[in-house]
C-alpha cells in the first residue's frame, strides 16, 4: 500500500499545485499579542496563520525594533508551527526596504510569507518582490517566500491581474476599510459591515474581481475582516458568504474569537470529506487509473479537486476517515 504513488506526486506531475495554507490569518502587531497569538496556534494545533504586523503595529520612530522584535519571536521556540507571514511597511513608506533587510536575512528561512500592503500598481510590487529576492539571494536564503498582496487602491484594483501573476505570488488579499475611503463618500460608511460590504456594486464588483484574477492565476483570494470583533455569528456569516458567493477561499481575523469562526465557515462539507476520502483511496488502489464510484466515473481531473478537499480539512481540523488518514497524511 504504500509503494504507491501519492496524490501530491501522481496528480501535479509537471503541474504547479494550487496553494492549500490555512482558511485563516490572524493579525497581530504588539509583542503582547503577536504572543497570545502563537500560544493559541500552538494550543490549537497549527489551524491557522498569524501576520506579525510592521505596518500598523510599530510605534513611530521604533521601526527597527520592532522589526527586530518580529525576527526574535519568528526564531523562537513559540513559532512551533512556522505559520506566521509579516506585513512590511507599504511602498511609498521609507522603512519597507529596512523591514526587508531585517526580515529576510534575520527569519527567511522560517517566515511563512510576507505581505505587501497598498500598492498603487503592479509595478509597484514587481520593485518590491525584486527586492524581496535580492535579499533573500544575499542572505543564501534559495526557497521562495511567498508573498501576499493586498488590493486596497483603485490602481492596485486596476491592476490586480498583473498583481496576480507575479512570481512568488500566494495570496491576494482585498483590503475594504481604506478601499472604502478612497471613494471619498461615493460608498457610506455603512458598507465597511454587512450587509452593505456584500451588496454595494462597487464593493461586489472590486472583490469578484479579485477573486477571478487569484484563481486565475494560481493564488489564493482572501477577504477582509469582520469589524464587529466580539460577534462570532456575525464573523461566520460573513466568512460564509465570502466563501460562498464569491469565492473567496481565506480570511482575515483581528480578535481571538474569530478564528475558529472563519475555520467553521469555510471548511469543506463533512460529507464531502468522507466522499473525497473513499474515492481517493480506490484511486489509488487503481494507480490513479478512472474508477467508478457510486455509480459516477471519476479520473485525475476530479481527484485533484478532491485531494484539495481533503488537504483543506486537514487544515481546518475536520476528521479524516482513518484509511485515507493514513495512507495520505
Amino acid at each position: 500500500m504504500s509503494k504507491l504513488p501519492h496524490p501530491k506526486d501522481a496528480l501535479f506531475e509537471g503541474e504547479k499545485p494550487f496553494p492549500i495554507i490555512p482558511a485563516c490569518e490572524h493579525f497581530a502587531g504588539s509583542e503582547k499579542l503577536i504572543t497570545k497569538a502563537l500560544e493559541l496556534q500552538n494550543k490549537l494545533g497549527g489551524l491557522f496563520d498569524i501576520t506579525m504586523d510592521c505596518e500598523d503595529g510599530a510605534q513611530t520612530g521604533k521601526e527597527k525594533e520592532h522589526a527586530e522584535m518580529i525576527v526574535r519571536i519568528q526564531n523562537s521556540e513559540l513559532n512551533k508551527h512556522n505559520m506566521s507571514g509579516v506585513r512590511i511597511h507599504d511602498y511609498t513608506n521609507a522603512f519597507w526596504k529596512q523591514d526587508v533587510d531585517i526580515i529576510v536575512p534575520g527569519a527567511g528561512n522560517k517566515i511563512a510569507y510576507i505581505t505587501i500592503p497598498k500598492p498603487t500598481k503592479a509595478s509597484q510590487v514587481e520593485e518590491m518582490i525584486t527586492y524581496i529576492q535580492g535579499a533573500a539571494k544575499k542572505a543564501g536564503i534559495t526557497r521562495e517566500i511567498p508573498i501576499h498582496v493586498l488590493i486596497e487602491t483603485h490602481g492596485a484594483l486596476a491592476d490586480v491581474d498583473k498583481i496576480a501573476a507575479l512570481p512568488w505570488m500566494q495570496v491576494v488579499d482585498f483590503g475594504l476599510m481604506d478601499f472604502i475611503s478612497g471613494h471619498h463618500g461615493a460608498i457610506p460608511a455603512s458598507c465597511m459591515k454587512s450587509p452593505g460590504q456584500f451588496d454595494h456594486e462597487l464593493l461586489r464588483r472590486a472583490k469578484a474581481s479579485c477573486v477571478a484574477a487569484a484563481l486565475a492565476h494560481g493564488v489564493i483570494p482572501a477577504h477582509n475582516v469582520t469589524l464587529d470583533l466580539k460577534n462570532q455569528y456575525q464573523t461566520y456569516k460573513d466568512a460564509k458568504r465570502a466563501h460562498d458567493e464569491f469565492g473567496f477561499l481565506r480570511m482575515w481575523s483581528i480578535y481571538p474569537t474569530q478564528i475558529q469562526a472563519i475555520l467553521d465557515a469555510m471548511a469543506p462539507d463533512y460529507s464531502e470529506v468522507q466522499t473525497s476520502a473513499a474515492i481517493l483511496v480506490k484511486a489509488q488502489d487503481a494507480e490513479w487509473g478512472p474508477i467508478q464510484h457510486d455509480g459516477d466515473l471519476h479520473d485525475r481531473a476530479t481527484y485533484r479537486y478532491f485531494w484539495e478537499v481533503l488537504q483543506k480539512a486537514k487544515l481546518t481540523g475536520i476528521a479524516i476517515p482513518e484509511e485515507a488518514a493514513k495512507r495520505f497524511f
